[in-house]
């Protein structure tokens, strides 16, 4: 079974900085890009990074670029999202991806979901 879990959300002070990871398992997502989204309450869920397989190319938001980094370990099977310089305007539930194909920054493009992980940014 084929699984994406998420971890490292909670509440923190705005400034301050949050390590999201998101740990696959059940398969190999060689070859599979990854992918972070987030949904606040109330709005429809939005692109926040991706990252592809291989190479160094990573695709941000604007309004987080620059503050937010994506990466993985391929190692660990594991992609990771630093967040720095948090906002209240971040606070969403924060959902990892993998997609084999399409758009890096379109969610329809994604076949696989995590659960999420709540981020609560306080003013």
């Amino acid at each position: 079974q084929v699984q994406l879990v998420e971890s490292g959300g909670g509440l923190v002070q705005a400034g301050g900085s949050l390590r999201l990871s998101c740990a696959a398992s059940g398969r190999s997502f060689s070859g599979y890009a990854m992918g972070w989204f987030r949904q606040a309450p109330g709005k429809e869920r939005e692109f926040v990074a991706a990252m592809p397989w291989s190479g160094p190319n990573t695709l941000y938001a604007n309004s987080v670029k620059g503050r937010f980094t994506i990466s993985r370990d391929y190692a660990k099977n594991t992609m990771y999202l630093q967040m720095n310089s948090l906002k209240p305007e971040d606070t969403a539930v924060y959902y990892c991806a993998a997609r084999a194909s399409g758009s890096l920054n379109y969610a329809a493009s994604y076949g696989y979901w995590g659960r999420g992980t709540q981020v609560t940014v306080s003013s």
